[in-house]
C-alpha cells in the first residue's frame, strides 16, 4: 500500500502527486495524453490549460483570491510554478499557458518519487491507494469503470471555449486599450460597436448554425461559463448585461461609454494572441469566422484557435464522497479535481492538495482530516459532499464560506473577516496535518 495511484495529470492530479512524492512515497501519475487526446487537448503536457488561460483575481478580499492565499499556506506547487509565468491582465492571474504546463510537467516528471505513466487507465486497482483526478473529459472507459465502482450514474454539462486570435491582425482604431473603472493598468482592449453595429452582430448571431449534439445527450450547461448564443437566445439585451457590457468603461475617442464592448484579453507573455473574454460558443466553426468579423476590430482577424464545445463530466459527491474526499464505499479510493464538482483552475488544484494531504496521512497510519469549514478550500468541498439536491459544479465565492457569528451590515468589512478567519483556521490545519517525511 506504500505506492499510490493518481489518475489524471491535470492540475489536481499534478497537486496530488506533488504533495504524496514529497512526504516521501512512491507515486505513480498515469496522465492517458499524448497516447489518447480528448476533444480540447492540444499537448502531451501535464495541467494544460484549455479554457481561460486566467486563475481569477489575486486579491485577497475575493473569493478566488482567498482560494489562492489558502493554496499558498498548503505550498502549492500549482501556484508555485505558475507565478514564473504570469502575463498582464489587471487585477486577474493571467498565465502564459505553454510555458507553466511545459515548467509543471517539468517539475512533475523529475521527481524522484514520482513515475508518470503515458497509459489511458480502463481499470482502477482496490488493492492500494488511489486518487482519481481524470477532470472533466474522463475517457469513455474510464468513465464506465468509475459508474461500476460508485453505483451511480453521472452527470454533464456542456462547456465550451472562446476563440484566441493573432494580436497583429486587430484593428486597434476600432477601440481603446482599459480596464473597467480604471482598474489594473489597460491589460483589455475594448472592441467598441454601435447600436447598428450591435444589431447586426446580434441578428447574425442568432441566425449562426451550431454544433448538433449526439442522440443520446442532453444539453445541461453551467451557468458561469454560457455559450454567448445560450445568452443572447435569453433576449436582445442579454448580452449588454453580460459579456459585451459597457458599464465601467469609457472611450477616450468619444469621452463615453460605448453602446457594446468585446474585450480581448493577453493569452501569453508577449501578448501576440488575445482570447474574446466571454465568448465560449458551440457555433460551427464557418460561422464563428463570419460572425465575429462582424465586430469592426476583427473585420480582418486571423483565427490562432476557434471555440469547440465538449462534455465535461462529473460526479455526485454529495452522494458518493465524505468530507475527506474519499469514496464512501471504497475509502481508500479517492476523487480530486473538476470530477468532484468544484468548478474552475484553482478550486480543482485545491482539492488535489486535500486529496494528497490525505493519502499522506493514510500512509501514515491515522485518520484523514477534513479542511476547515472557515476555509474556502474548506467550504468548497463541504459543498459538494453536502449539497442537498442535483450537485452543479460550484466555485469559489463568499456565499459558501459559513456566516459569521456577529451581524455585520458593511459588506466589505464582512468580508474581511470571513477572509480572516479562512486564513487563521488554514493556518491551524496546516499545523495539524504534519506532513514531513
Amino acid at each position: 500500500m506504500s505506492e499510490v495511484i493518481v489518475i489524471g495529470g491535470g492540475l489536481a492530479g499534478s497537486e496530488t502527486a506533488y504533495k504524496i512524492a514529497q512526504a516521501g512515497y512512491r507515486v505513480k501519475l498515469f496522465e492517458m495524453r499524448p497516447k489518447l487526446f480528448t476533444p480540447v487537448h492540444r499537448t502531451p503536457y501535464l495541467a494544460e490549460i484549455v479554457c481561460s488561460n486566467s486563475f481569477g483575481s489575486m486579491s485577497e478580499t475575493s473569493a478566488s483570491g482567498l482560494l489562492k492565499k489558502e493554496m499558498e499556506i498548503l505550498d502549492s506547487i500549482v501556484l508555485e510554478v505558475a507565478k514564473n509565468y504570469r502575463v498582464p491582465a489587471g487585477q486577474a492571474f493571467a498565465v502564459d499557458r505553454e510555458k507553466f504546463s511545459k515548467e509543471l510537467t517539468k517539475v512533475i516528471e523529475n521527481h524522484p518519487n514520482i513515475e508518470v505513466i503515458r497509459e489511458e487507465v480502463v481499470e482502477i486497482p482496490r488493492d492500494r491507494l488511489v486518487v482519481i483526478a481524470s477532470g472533466p473529459l474522463t475517457s469513455e472507459r474510464l468513465s464506465l469503470e468509475i459508474q461500476n465502482i460508485t453505483g451511480s450514474e453521472h452527470l454533464y454539462f456542456y462547456d465550451a471555449i472562446s476563440p484566441v486570435v493573432d494580436a497583429s491582425t486587430v484593428d486597434y482604431s476600432k477601440g481603446f486599450w482599459g480596464d473597467r473603472y480604471g482598474k489594473g493598468s489597460g491589460d483589455y482592449f475594448n472592441c467598441t460597436l454601435t447600436e447598428e453595429e450591435y444589431d447586426l452582430f446580434y441578428n447574425e448571431l442568432m441566425k449562426g448554425e451550431q454544433v448538433p449534439l449526439k442522440d443520446f445527450e442532453r444539453a445541461v450547461y453551467f451557468e458561469g461559463c454560457l455559450p454567448i448564443e445560450e445568452i443572447a437566445r435569453r433576449g436582445k439585451q442579454t448580452l449588454l448585461f453580460g459579456p459585451m457590457k459597457p458599464v465601467g468603461l469609457v472611450d477616450p475617442s468619444t469621452e463615453k461609454q460605448p453602446f457594446a464592448v468585446v474585450q480581448l484579453r493577453k493569452e501569453n507573455v508577449e501578448g501576440t494572441i488575445l482570447s474574446l473574454v466571454g465568448f465560449q460558443t458551440k457555433l460551427k466553426y464557418p460561422d464563428q469566422k463570419r460572425i465575429f468579423r462582424l465586430i469592426p476590430a476583427l473585420k480582418d482577424v486571423e483565427f490562432v484557435k476557434l471555440g469547440s464545445i465538449h462534455r465535461n463530466t462529473f460526479i455526485q459527491s454529495q452522494k458518493l464522497l465524505k468530507p475527506t474526499l474519499q469514496l464512501r464505499k471504497e475509502p481508500n479510493i479517492l476523487f480530486a479535481g473538476q470530477i468532484t464538482g468544484v468548478e474552475g483552475y484553482m478550486a480543482s488544484a485545491a482539492t488535489g492538495i486535500i486529496a494528497g494531504i490525505n493519502i499522506v496521512r493514510m500512509l501514515k497510519g491515522v485518520e484523514p482530516v477534513v479542511p476547515p469549514r472557515e476555509s474556502m478550500i474548506g467550504s468548497l468541498i463541504n459543498y459538494v459532499t453536502t449539497a442537498k439536491n442535483e450537485l452543479q459544479p460550484m466555485g469559489p465565492n463568499f456565499a459558501v464560506l459559513p456566516e459569521l457569528e456577529i451581524k455585520i451590515k458593511d459588506k466589505e468589512k464582512r468580508k474581511e473577516l470571513k477572509v480572516k478567519k479562512a486564513i487563521e483556521a488554514i493556518n491551524r490545519y496546516k499545523e495539524k496535518i504534519n506532513l514531513q517525511p
